[in-house]
């Protein structure tokens, strides 16, 4: 009995579809569906933050730098006199960077800063881009 060419890919088509649905249930992934969810924080469980002892005492604020002692005994460091202290330390900038115009052009400082600026621009224009 010769079976017409339609006839033969249905058959053969019906067969392929219950292998793959068998194989199909066969790998169904278990993985316990219906226990409780424990909440979790984005990167893991949460744990509880530690309070630290915020200290109060003006007179040991002005003479010791406190939290400098990282080690369970010890005391923390004694602040010494402005006199004792580098040149240096009381001419840093403390706000935010110098704008391009106050840097000198000839330094490492001003190019490094430029290419930084460029690269913003160039990203925030990017941006504005419509593909």
């Amino acid at each position: 009995m010769a079976l017409s060419g339609y006839v033969f890919r249905t058959f053969f088509a019906v067969r392929r579809l219950k292998f793959l649905a068998v194989k199909c249930a066969e790998h169904v992934p278990d993985r316990n569906y219906a226990m409780p969810v424990k909440k979790l924080g984005k990167l893991g469980p949460t744990l509880e933050k530690k309070v630290l002892p915020v200290e109060k005492d003006v007179e040991k604020l002005t003479t010791y730098v406190c939290g400098s002692n990282i080690y369970k005994e010890g005391e923390d460091v004694k602040l010494k006199d402005d006199s004792e202290y580098p040149d240096w330390l009381w001419s840093i900038r403390l706000g935010k960077p110098p704008d391009l115009e106050e840097l000198d052009p000839n330094t490492l400082e001003y190019w490094r800063r430029y290419n930084k600026l460029a690269k913003r621009r160039k990203l925030q224009l990017l941006k504005l881009k419509n593909f």
